[in-house]
């Protein structure tokens, strides 16, 4: 489908923050953590050095990368206090910031669903919503090749933190996922997904939050 040779590599959400709680299209504005975002990267962090460990992996080896906003930052800074040594700097991409939803930003799903029928949320979905591009935003064809340019210079031992929109394109990409499915998808906070084989796990941390 893509000529692109996915190495293996570890993916988290962002934490929620309060556009998220209030189901608010956010994409590309950039929008803090809330509390429970702020627990959920912590616990994130404990869950990241588990899985290392468990996998006998080196934290000082791998390539870390993070989207530039601001979620994303913090929520790598605290998944990254959670290991005693010192690790290599991120490096943050703007390929692997959120789709943008443009004008919609800010809008509540609901209402957006309600006033323009063809800005569906998720569960409504087809595979045409790939296509979708609101008023000054992107469609997730847009993101796609963001991400497939992306992927030529990862490697693997890579950690990855950025947004939902992202790791659905990234299960269509990476897994072969139908277009339909991942956009109908509500991408976890407080989880890290292991893309290994060209397969995605899903490791849930210990809720604190």
């Amino acid at each position: 489908m893509h000529h692109v040779s996915w190495p293996d590599f570890y993916f988290a959400r962002h934490g929620e923050t309060n556009w998220n709680r209030e189901r608010r299209y956010q994409g590309s504005r950039d929008i803090p953590l809330n509390e429970t975002g702020q627990k959920q990267a912590d616990s994130n962090g404990v869950l990241l050095r588990f899985l290392l460990e468990e996998a006998g992996a080196d934290p000082t080896a791998f390539n870390w990368y993070a989207s530039p906003l601001s979620r994303a930052r913090e929520t790598i800074e605290r998944m990254r206090a959670a290991f005693d040594i010192a690790l290599p700097e991120v490096i943050y991409d703007e390929r692997l910031v959120e789709i943008s939803f443009g004008k919609f930003e800010g809008l509540l799903h609901e209402e957006i669903a309600r006033e323009r029928n063809e800005a569906l949320a998720p569960g409504q979905r087809d595979a045409s919503y790939w296509h979708f591009r609101p008023d000054e935003g992107e469609n997730y064809e847009d993101v796609a090749q963001r991400l497939l340019d992306f992927a030529t210079g990862l490697a693997d031992h890579s950690i990855i933190v950025a947004h939902g929109g992202v790791l659905r394109v990234l299960r269509h990409l990476v897994e072969g996922a139908d277009r339909a499915e991942v956009l109908n998808w509500e991408a976890p906070q407080g989880v890290i997904a292991h893309f290994e084989g060209r397969a995605m796990t899903l490791h849930a941390a210990q809720k604190t939050w």
